[in-house]
Parts: structure tokens; sequence; C-alpha cells
């Protein structure tokens, strides 16, 4: 008896921190993945393998943020393992790095792993429920736009609220892009609370610039399905300084 299950990476192309506070973003999936492998252990508990190629120190890291996700995985999903173990496995192509969704990924894959393995039979949008449990274990309060990009895939446009809005983007072409990779490992759970202290201590401000944001998002969607992408381009820059605005008003980004 075996499972196994893949979760895509992803390029928040508008709105990665804002998101978290209803503000609309974009976000696409992109081709590479982890892949996750659920085999019967005869030791109780978990043995996990962590085979993926990632930044230097990533795992070491994320160490305890991935253990504190996957017992939130196996909580949400009633899974004991003290009867009977298992080893789960991660590797794929998807390289573990900050910025590209790589615990959104591996959330997603061992879900699907775990419901392959114990024949649970769930359906996308219960995988994405459990997906969101264990980035809490990442990020702390995370928006979900991560684990949904990985779960469904494509182009989407997504808004965080008691029932999240999400919604495909539909574009003529595949659009290409390059995704570098700083080398530095991120710990998102301080920046998404550096950034909500901010913001409570200059509400009217960043009230300001997330409504610049916002506007700037659906100028975008509109860009991309008419596939302007000077216009896209543009946008992005403009998006970028809402954030650098940010920053600069309320402090630097330690990250």
């Amino acid at each position: 008896m075996k499972g196994r299950g893949i979760g895509f990476g992803k390029a928040i192309l508008f709105n990665e921190h804002f998101v978290v506070y209803g503000i609309p973003s974009i976000v696409s999936a992109i081709g590479n993945y982890t892949v996750a492998h659920v085999e019967p252990n005869d030791t109780p508990g978990i043995n996990l393998i962590d085979n993926r190629k990632a930044t230097p120190h990533y795992k070491e890291d994320k160490y305890e943020h991935q253990q504190d996700s996957l017992k939130r995985i196996l909580t949400h999903m009633d899974i004991n393992t003290q009867k009977q173990g298992i080893t789960i496995t991660l590797e794929g192509n998807l390289y573990a790095a900050s910025g590209i969704g790589a615990s959104a990924a591996s959330c997603v894959a061992i879900a699907r792993a775990l419901s392959e393995y114990y024949s649970l039979n769930l359906n996308d949008d219960e995988i994405n429920d459990i997906a969101y449990e264990g980035e809490k274990g990442y990020h702390g309060s995370p928006s979900g736009v991560d684990n949904t990009a990985s779960t469904f895939g494509g182009l989407i446009w997504f808004q965080k609220a008691d029932t999240n809005t999400i919604e495909r983007i539909a574009i003529p072409n595949p659009i290409e892009i390059v995704i570098g990779n700083t080398g530095k490992v991120a710990n998102t759970k301080a920046v998404v609370a550096g950034v909500k202290e901010r913001k409570e201590q200059n509400p009217e401000k960043y009230q300001e610039i997330f409504n610049r944001a916002e506007n700037i998002t659906y100028l975008a969607k509109q860009a991309l399905e008419e596939s302007d992408h000077k216009e896209v381009g543009k946008l992005m820059k403009a998006n970028k300084l809402c954030n650098l605005s940010c920053y600069r008003f309320c402090g630097s980004m330690n990250t």
C-alpha cells in the first residue's frame, strides 16, 4: 500500500503580503512541483525524508515549521500513526526556496499522498483546506493564496474573505517568466507579523497603499486577459512601488 501526491510551485504576480488583508492578488502556478510518497513503516509515528534540492540552510531553518505543519495536517485529517507508522518522502523538481511556494507545494503533495494511502478519496477543495492548515505551521496566519495555486494550478485571481474568491484568469497564450533565487531564506512568519504591527500603527497610511494596490491589480487582470504584456510589466513595477512605499514609511522589512 502506497500513496503519491503532487503540489505545484507558485509565483505571486501582484500583492504578496497585502493579500492577507483582503486585497485581491494575482498568482500563477508554475510547472515545477513537489512530489510526496507515503509508505508503511514498522516504527510508530512518522519518518520524514526530505530529498528536495534546496537553498543552503532552507531545510534547517524551516525544520520546526515543517514539523508543526505536518502535525497540523495529520490532526486536520484525523490520522493516527501510533499503531501503524508511515514514511513520507519529499522529492520533485521544485527547488525548496523562499518565495516559490515550496511550503505550500509540500503541504498539498503530502495531503494528496495521505488521501491516496488511506483511501480517503478527497477532492481538490478538501485538499486545499488541508494544505491551508499545514501552511499555518510555516506562515502563522496565511492568506491561502499559495496553497490555492499549488492545488488548482493555472493563473488565479484570489481574494481572501470569509469565503475566498477564487477565479481563473483566462489568457490566450502561456507567458514565460524568469524567477531568480537570492539564496536568502525568509522567515515568513516574522514578515507577516511585522506588516500586521505596522498596519495597526498606521491604519490610514496603509489604507491608502492598499487602495492603490487594489486598483493596480484590477488593471493588471485586464492587461493579462488582453495579452498586453508591456502594460503588465508597468503595473508590476507600480505594484512593487506600493510595497516599497509601505516599508519606507513604516520601517524596513527584515527578510
